[in-house]
């Protein structure tokens, strides 16, 4: 059954009540609602536990959408302890990865507006992530991550609108990635809008973000690679160009 996905509406909650819904055979939990992010986009879902009313934890080793996306799977890791349909948990996210990835992800965003060209590939990272742009010019790594730096430094609140799937088939040159389409057959799209009245960017987007530029912290352009004629893989780290050498 479709499950209330809490993330959407809140990044920062780390941990929530919820109710067994059912249990698969691969090991798979589905809950009544939660704030673990599913595996989509690019981004990874989130791990941690759950905690049972004994005071026992059945950790988990991902977090995965099933045969659609309103399906949200829970899968602890080999060897732990299935809970019974009805039971009622307590969720925890293992937070300190979590807001990385929402610092790394924001990143991704920023060397969009850098770079306004079309995204062909993105694999957000815990400490390093990677984007494929369509450009055919060279870029200067150290001119990007200064670019970068200057939309941390300038504080710019990071925030969601929301948009009916027909007003982005309506409008589908608002999304920016060329092989990665944004989430629909919900009913509405969300929009991670950056600066005030999205004066820096907006765009559809399913992830987890941090809710202003500054939250992103240090970050810098580690490699661009080029991968065909015209596609360039940037790989942003945390940090400074020095943590690299």
């Amino acid at each position: 059954m479709p499950v209330n996905a809490l993330f959407r509406d809140d990044f920062y909650l780390s941990t929530c009540e919820a109710v067994v819904t059912a249990v698969h055979e691969d090991g798979g939990i589905e809950l009544d609602q939660t704030c673990f992010y599913a595996t989509s986009g690019g981004q990874p879902g989130d791990t941690g536990f759950l905690e049972r009313a004994d005071g026992s934890k059945i950790a988990l080793g991902q977090t995965k959408t099933g045969a659609t996306k309103d399906i949200i799977l829970h899968v602890p890791l080999e060897g732990e302890a299935a809970p019974l349909v009805g039971e009622k948990l307590v969720l925890h996210i293992d937070w300190p990865r979590r807001y990385k990835l929402m610092r790394m992800h924001t990143a991704c965003h920023l060397l969009s507006v850098v770079c306004p060209y079309p995204i062909t590939g993105a694999a957000v990272g815990e400490d390093e992530s990677r984007v494929d742009i369509d450009m055919g010019e060279v870029a200067d790594k150290d001119a990007v991550t200064a670019k970068m730096m200057e939309l941390v430094n300038q504080n710019h609140p990071v925030y969601l609108q929301w948009i009916t799937d027909e007003e982005l088939a309506a409008n589908p040159g608002i999304v920016k990635s060329k092989n990665v389409r944004p989430p629909v057959g919900l009913g509405r799209v969300s929009l991670v809008c950056i600066g005030e009245n999205s004066a820096i960017d907006s765009q559809p987007c399913g992830g987890t973000h941090v809710s202003e530029t500054q939250e992103v912290g240090a970050i810098y352009i580690s490699k661009i690679e080029k991968k065909g004629k015209e596609n360039r893989r940037f790989r942003i780290r945390f940090g400074t160009p020095g943590d690299n050498a």
